[in-house]
């Protein structure tokens, strides 16, 4: 048994993962702006915290005594720009201090390359509205690339999108993007708790998949 902190545990990835770690037996941590809006993932196994994942001292502070992260947090009132690369800064440095070895990121799709090598987003018909929220996500994707940490990371996201109504499964497949593939929520938490308990990709981005 292991502990797990969750950071953005209120969103539906967030939820899943919080479901999955208690699944396996964890003992967890989830983090949210406001646990007055999520007290229903209070549990036995559950410790609900208010925390701010762009907010370096207080990752450090609530990550303590963890022994991985996840983070699955997004503020869609911020600017995407900004938000991303704090969170992914103040994630790598708080963890560091507070002696966490492992985080996985819930990543997007759309900067993740096809089979062709090309970003998801920048293919033929890819919605440009979610432009700026991709290119957000791809800059806090590169604050960890290009981070000098001991912190071992990894994003893991759909190759393509969520199935919304999808159930689990227990499968899934590594696969490039598709904007065709489609994963449950509770899938890409078996995913990330996956690379939790055992480690196989480290320090890049991986798509995944329903099987």
């Amino acid at each position: 048994m292991s502990k797990v902190i969750i950071f953005g545990a209120g969103g539906r990835a967030g939820r899943a993962a919080v479901g999955e770690a208690r699944r396996r037996g964890h003992q967890v941590s989830a983090v949210v702006r406001d646990p007055s809006r999520h007290a229903d993932l209070g549990a036995p196994e559950v410790t609900l915290l208010a925390g701010d994942v762009t907010d370096a001292d207080g990752v450090a502070d609530l990550a303590t005594g963890h022994d991985a992260a996840i983070a699955a947090a997004a503020d869609l009132g911020a600017d995407p720009g900004a938000f991303f690369p704090a969170a992914a800064r103040a994630l790598l440095e708080g963890l560091q201090r507070a002696g966490v070895g492992r985080l996985v990121v819930v990543g997007l799709a759309s900067v993740l390359p096809t089979a062709s090598g090309t970003p998801l987003m920048d293919t033929p018909g890819y919605p440009r509205e979610y432009r700026a929220f991709s290119l957000g996500h791809g800059a806090g994707t590169a604050v960890l690339r290009n981070a000098t940490t001991p912190v071992d990371w990894l994003v893991v996201s759909p190759a393509g999108d969520f199935d919304h109504q999808g159930t689990r499964t227990g499968r899934y497949t590594v696969a490039p993007a598709d904007a065709d593939s489609r994963i449950s929520y509770s899938d890409l938490a078996i995913a990330l708790l996956d690379e939790i308990d055992d480690p196989r990709h480290r320090r890049t981005h991986i798509g995944v998949e329903g099987a």
